[in-house]
């Protein structure tokens, strides 16, 4: 028994700690479950890689709580995520956005992993061949010829 209370409390302290305080919940469960979705995707941008859901960063709590605002206004989860976005630029989302503009950033890390394995690949083909036996040149030959007439 007691080991299962050792179980449950590791897994419960295990849990991420969500920083949403309780006087930035909303009233409405379904405008809260929409704020805390958009929350989830959106950067905190003290703490970087960690959304405005789960930091404590005042700027986090500052975002949250312009997020239910626009909520709370009739905004779509869309015209919230925009506003953020219009306020604090693309580096607020943690999922980039595909876009001409960021094209080279989705493009690049195929395109190296793809150059990459081709480079490995030729260089991997050109060292087999130089240290695998061949044919000898017909000069080599020529010598090799002389050398067994000479000895013969």
């Amino acid at each position: 028994m007691k080991a299962l209370v050792a179980l449950l409390l590791s897994l419960w302290l295990a849990m991420p700690a969500l920083a949403v305080n309780p006087d930035e919940v909303l009233a409405d469960p379904v405008l809260e479950a929409r704020a805390r979705d958009i929350s989830g995707g959106l950067r905190c941008l003290v703490c970087q890689n960690e959304s405005i859901d789960l930091s404590d960063a005042d700027l986090a709590r500052e975002l949250r709580l312009i997020v239910r605002e626009r909520l709370v206004a009739g905004d779509s989860d869309e015209q919230v995520v925009q506003y953020i976005v219009d306020r604090y630029g693309e580096y607020v989302l943690l999922n980039p956005v595909v876009a001409p503009h960021t094209i080279l950033l989705w493009a690049a890390a195929p395109t190296v992993l793809i150059i990459g394995g081709i480079t490995l690949f030729v260089a991997t083909r050109r060292r087999r061949a130089a240290t695998e036996p061949g044919a000898l040149t017909p000069d080599e030959q020529r010598a090799l010829d002389d050398l067994d007439s000479g000895n013969a």
